[in-house]
This record gives structure tokens, C-alpha cells and sequence, in this order.
């Protein structure tokens, strides 16, 4: 773990003890009706030193979004080499929250950033995307495509070696980007891959998708949801909370943002590139997951599944066991596609 990190992280993702209380269930909905209360979140800033630098760069001001970018500094280029001496896949990470909570600088997403950024290598960039339900979807999708559309602006300045280009992402393959996110993180590589399919994003190239524990939903309870309903991490009526707070007014949970089987999937499910598939035994969700790489394999997309036995819906923030076995699904299946 970066130094500079390790402590505020500690505090915020240290293994769920027997009283932990989810952050799912600190929130309450203000008086207005459109707004949110939650608990207090330990941000960290970016990082100038350590194993990982890391920098804030605006996305959208009107929106107030931005972007977080982590580059392992063993790969920093030197003068002598020139400004492109060796590539490093990109990664762009939504985090996880179930869209209500969390941002690219809460502490335990910054230091898993920062550990995933030196562990791969790659150059990682995280989407601070608006919440809701101040922003219902699709808000947080809109925000990750503008990323995608930040990043083919990025990759047009280094092919035209154009001074213009971000620092930290100098030495980066654009052709080589991977759209990764946890959670309702995962849920928005879904769907902003389904975007990035019909947009004009070269020569930026989403090689591939890596969903870790994506969470959908359904009005049909599934078999795991009723089994782990009153989980530790993620209780069904947490889950039921935050897509109402999320999803379009009057929305149900077979909204096609949150159960992509209910509806017609359309042609642009075939064309999303190979996808990593990432799931946990004890998560309620687990069923979801099954279900959710089996309609992409159906549809033609080659995925590769990795549901584990054991832990538990965002286990990789509380284990570091568990965080390095998921660093070495993601280096592999970076390393195994074209």
C-alpha cells in the first residue's frame, strides 16, 4: 500500500468487524425530497510522492466532475528516452457507492487506486461522476462517457505529440484502455460501454470490460438476495434504497439501469468487447453476477468469469488478501488480450 495512504485507508476499510455498521444505512433523505444526508467520508488528497503520484484535473465544471490519475512512478519517463519510452495499459475506474455515496478521493478508493496502479502497472484514472439522487441516473453514465470522450481528446494530443497532453498520461497505449468498475461501478462500465460502442471514441480503444461485483437488480427476488438479506455490507433494503433513490422517478427495479435481463438487450450488447467477470459466494448479488455474465455470453461477448467461494460484496476493500487476488485477475486478463 502507498505510504502516504495506508493509515486514513486503514480507518476506512479495515475488515468488517462483529458491530460494523454499513454506510448504506446512515443515509436519510432531506426534507426537500431531492437531497441527500450522509455519513462523514475520510477524503485524501492527491499525491506528489510515494511509489504512486497522483493528480485532480477538472472533467466538467458546470457538472463539478473530475478525474483522479494515478501513475506508478517506476514508470515515469526519463529525459534522455523521449516522452513516450515505454506504454502502460490505461484503466478507468468508477467506484462504488450504489450511486449515492462515495468519490474518487474517499480513502479507501484512493489507496485501492494507488495499490492497483503499482500492482498491474497501468496508469489508472478514476471518475469523481455525480450522485444521486441530487443527479438520477443517467447522470453518473453521462459522466462516464465524458471521461471517455476526455481521454480520445488526451489520445489525439499524443498522436499528434502535442504538448497538450496531460503529463501523467504520457506513455500510456490508448488503444489499450480497460473501462473497470466495483459495484454500482460495474454497473456503469456496462452501461457507458454500451455508449462507447456507438461513439466516435479513436483513437482512444476500449480493449476490454472488468466488472467486480456489478450490482443489478430485479423485482424478482433472486435466490442469494433472499439468503443474505440482512448482510453486513449490502442488506436487501439498502439495496432497494439506493436504486430508489437512483433510478428515474417512477421507475421500478426492471428499469433496463438496473436489470439489464428484463428488457430487450438490442444489437450494441454483441459488439462490447471481452469482459472480466468478478463475484463473491457471500455477496447477495452473486446470483445477479452468474446471471449477468451468462446474458453477455449468450449475446456473443467473450467473458471470463472469476466467482470465487468465498468473501463478501466489496471484500477487496476490507482484505488485502482478497485485493491482491483481484490484481492478479485484472493483470492477467489486461495481459491476455489482444
Amino acid at each position: 500500500m502507498a505510504a502516504n495512504s495506508a493509515a486514513a485507508a486503514a480507518a476506512a476499510a479495515a475488515p468488517v468487524p462483529g458491530g460494523f455498521t454499513t454506510p448504506f444505512l446512515l443515509v436519510s433523505l432531506n426534507p426537500d425530497g431531492t437531497s441527500l444526508s450522509r455519513p462523514p467520508d475520510v477524503l485524501l488528497p492527491p499525491s506528489s510522492t510515494g511509489p504512486v503520484v497522483s493528480k485532480d484535473v477538472p472533467l466538467d465544471s458546470a457538472a463539478g466532475t473530475s478525474l483522479r490519475i494515478y501513475r506508478p512512478c517506476h514508470h515515469q519517463p526519463e529525459p534522455e528516452q523521449g516522452p513516450r519510452p515505454s506504454l502502460l495499459p490505461l484503466v478507468v475506474f468508477y467506484h462504488g457507492g450504489g450511486f449515492i455515496l462515495f468519490s474518487a478521493a474517499s480513502a479507501a478508493y484512493h489507496a485501492f487506486c494507488e495499490n492497483m496502479a503499482a500492482a498491474l502497472p497501468a496508469v489508472v484514472v478514476s471518475v469523481d461522476y455525480r450522485l444521486a439522487p441530487e443527479h438520477r441516473l443517467p447522470a453518473a453514465y453521462d459522466d462516464a462517457v465524458s471521461a471517455l470522450r476526455w481521454l480520445r481528446d488526451q489520445a489525439a494530443a499524443a498522436a499528434a505529440e502535442s504538448e497538450a497532453e496531460e503529463e501523467l498520461l504520457r506513455g500510456v497505449d490508448y488503444s489499450r484502455c480497460f473501462l473497470m468498475g466495483s459495484s454500482s461501478g460495474a454497473n456503469i462500465v456496462y452501461h457507458a460501454g454500451l455508449r462507447a460502442v456507438a461513439d466516435a471514441l479513436r483513437p482512444l480503444q476500449v480493449a476490454g470490460l472488468v466488472y467486480n461485483q456489478p450490482f443489478f437488480g430485479g423485482v424478482e427476488r433472486t435466490a442469494s438476495e433472499l439468503a443474505k438479506e440482512n448482510d453486513a455490507v449490502l442488506p436487501l433494503r439498502a439495496a432497494d434504497d439506493m436504486w430508489e433513490l437512483s433510478l428515474p422517478e417512477g421507475a421500478d427495479r426492471d428499469h433496463e439501469f438496473c436489470n439489464p435481463a428484463a428488457k430487450g438487450k438490442g444489437p450494441a450488447v454483441a459488439s462490447l468487447p471481452r469482459s472480466l467477470v468478478r463475484g463473491n459466494a457471500g455477496d447477495p448479488l452473486i446470483d445477479r453476477q452468474r446471471e449477468f455474465a451468462g446474458t453477455l455470453r449468450a449475446e456473443g461477448v467473450e467473458v471470463v468469469e472469476r466467482l470465487t467461494d468465498d468473501g463478501h460484496h466489496a471484500v477487496e476493500l476490507f482484505d488485502t488478501v482478497q485485493a491482491q487476488r483481484f490484481f492478479d485477475d485484472v493483470r492477467a486478463f489486461i495481459c491476455s488480450t489482444p
